[in-house]
């Protein structure tokens, strides 16, 4: 194996270093004191269904086309997968150089490519994803035991220690998956990527206890791959970095209403939100009216109104035995008949979701019932720009760091498809929302920052090498470089001065899958669970 690249979800300096400092993590620690490192700047918006596919892409998002955990089309939504990546990825650079991938776990990688390796996709595949070659999902199984994209659901067999020792588990099958198909078809390239670094922050806020046997259970599979496929070069790398929240809960889409750039309806158009992945998941389709149980529906229209999510409040519900009961008897039709909701089609602007990290204007001729005219974009911009801008807490203090056109950050083919206007909360203490009530709220207690790391040891790495500027978009032509493979004109990110890299080349067009709905409802229960959706 020439190339190992390791990604640690979330992983960051200020999580990292106590953890070396009392020698939890001896593989990673040798790795960063061998090698060159680095904070490593993530993009706008630093979310893991857009940022991964940046790093291993090179480019920004409006050049390979995900944004977000969802792809709008119109007003209406779904899960992006692979299909919605519209750049080659690193394992597709590599096959075009001939070399061999084993690519276990990365996110947005179902259906996974056809090239010469193997794929098992990580986050946002279904639990039994399609991969490359087919058939290899049965004979990881059987080689290893037991393999699974996500935890067990929590249920009273799987509830608290129980179900944490799944993500425990989880890093195991990780890297026995990895070991077993490096042995079987001997990659120049691998990838492994480990999701619970993240997940664990969402999940157990505050439990340091529980961060720490997830970080070492990560370390013991990291050091069984060094030992056994023993690598010349390793590059770790992560997303984003993590962090708690000490400010709000910012609802933007209230914040517009009460400016008039937001209308609201009762009629049950809205954002994405647990109330209808429930309703579905119990009833068989959403509901479109009252349920007949107008108690429960005026205590549904208070819990929307002041914030209360399904994350917030499913461990309660399921505590006490009620969240089938809620599920079924609160359909998304009575949460809309008694509580406001975005009326996508009828406002000029709006959230769609709160990691997208923006505003969408709604415009004539883009959008299907666009009330902004094109000759108005600008002028109507600058004024949502200058309403955000001026938006701050209860405490006096500005809300936002920035707020600029999306071409600041975004710029490609499919930008278009992006917000119009990027909102980068300060010092990402603060947290976005989509509901409509009241203004401010609890922010969720830990989660992204805006810096992640990097680090490279081994062969041809100048491990006394400033990385200091280090971007995501930096990683991919990164990797290449010590694969010998030219970077791509294409890319937004230069190799780190840590190795030696080829010059630059144009490739030809990629080909693009045609884009595929997700369709899993799974899936879109699971992001619920971590707050993706509300």
């Amino acid at each position: 194996m020439q190339t190992l690249l390791v990604g640690l979800d979330a992983a960051c300096f200020p999580v990292l270093r106590p953890l070396f400092e009392d020698g939890a993590l001896p593989h990673l620690e040798s790795l960063f004191d061998d090698g060159a490192t680095g904070r490593l700047e993530s993009q706008i918006p630093p979310w893991t269904a857009s940022a991964w596919p940046s790093l291993y892409t090179g480019t920004n998002p409006g050049k390979h086309g995900v944004f977000d955990f969802l792809r709008f089309d119109g007003y209406d939504w779904d899960i992006v997968n692979a299909t919605d990546v519209r750049q080659r990825t690193l394992w597709e650079y590599a096959d075009a150089a001939g070399l061999t991938s084993v690519v276990v776990n990365a996110p947005v990688t179902s259906p996974p490519p056809d090239v010469d390796g193997a794929v098992v996709p990580g986050y946002l595949a279904a639990e039994d994803p399609d991969c490359h070659p087919d058939g290899i999902l049965d004979d990881v199984r059987e080689a290893v035991g037991d393999y699974r994209v996500y935890a067990r659901r929590e249920t009273d067999e799987t509830a608290g220690d129980d179900r944490f020792e799944d993500y425990l588990e989880l890093a195991r099958m990780r890297g026995a998956a990895f070991r077993y198909l490096a042995d079987r078809f001997g990659p120049e390239f691998g990838f492994v990527q480990f999701q619970k670094t993240d997940a664990v922050f969402h999940d157990y806020p505050g439990d340091h206890g529980k961060v720490r046997r997830i970080y070492r259970a990560v370390d013991e599979q990291i050091g069984a791959i060094l030992d056994e496929c023993d690598p010349d070069t390793v590059v770790v790398a992560s997303d984003h970095g993590m962090g708690e929240y000490d400010g709000y809960e910012f609802r933007v889409n209230e914040f517009l209403r009460e400016a008039g750039v937001v209308e609201t309806t009762t009629g049950g158009q809205g954002v994405p939100s647990w109330f209808q992945i429930k309703d579905e998941r119990l009833t068989g389709g959403a509901e479109q009216g009252a349920s007949g149980h107008p108690v429960l529906e005026r205590l549904a229209a208070t819990a929307a109104t002041v914030g209360l999510t399904y994350q917030r409040g499913k461990a309660v519900l399921e505590r006490l035995g009620l969240a089938e009961f809620v599920g079924r008897h609160v359909p998304v039709g009575a949460v809309f008949a008694a509580s406001d909701a975005v009326d996508f089609s009828a406002s000029r602007a709006y959230l769609r979701s709160p990691s997208e990290l923006g505003v969408r204007l709604n415009v004539e001729g883009r959008d299907p019932d666009g009330v902004v005219a094109r000759d108005e974009y600008d002028r109507v911009r600058e004024e949502v720009i200058s309403l955000l801008s001026s938006a701050t807490t209860p405490t006096g203090t500005p809300v936002f760091e920035e707020v600029v056109p999306r071409e600041k950050y975004i710029d490609g083919p499919y930008a278009q498809e992006a917000v119009d206007v990027l909102a980068v909360p300060t010092d990402f203490q603060h947290g976005l929302s989509a509901l409509v009530g009241e203004q401010f709220g609890e922010p969720e207690p830990w989660n992204h920052k805006r810096h992640g790391v990097i680090a490279l040891a081994g062969e041809g790495v100048d491990s006394g090498a400033d990385l200091s500027g280090a971007h995501l978009f930096d990683v991919a032509s990164t990797v290449l470089a010590t694969l010998d493979v030219a970077p791509a004109t294409v890319m937004d990110g230069d190799p780190l001065a840590a190795v030696d890299a080829p010059d630059e080349r144009s490739y030809p067009d990629y080909e693009a899958a045609t884009q595929a709905a997700t369709e899993d409802a799974d899936v879109a229960e699971r992001l619920s669970d971590l707050g993706y959706l509300e």
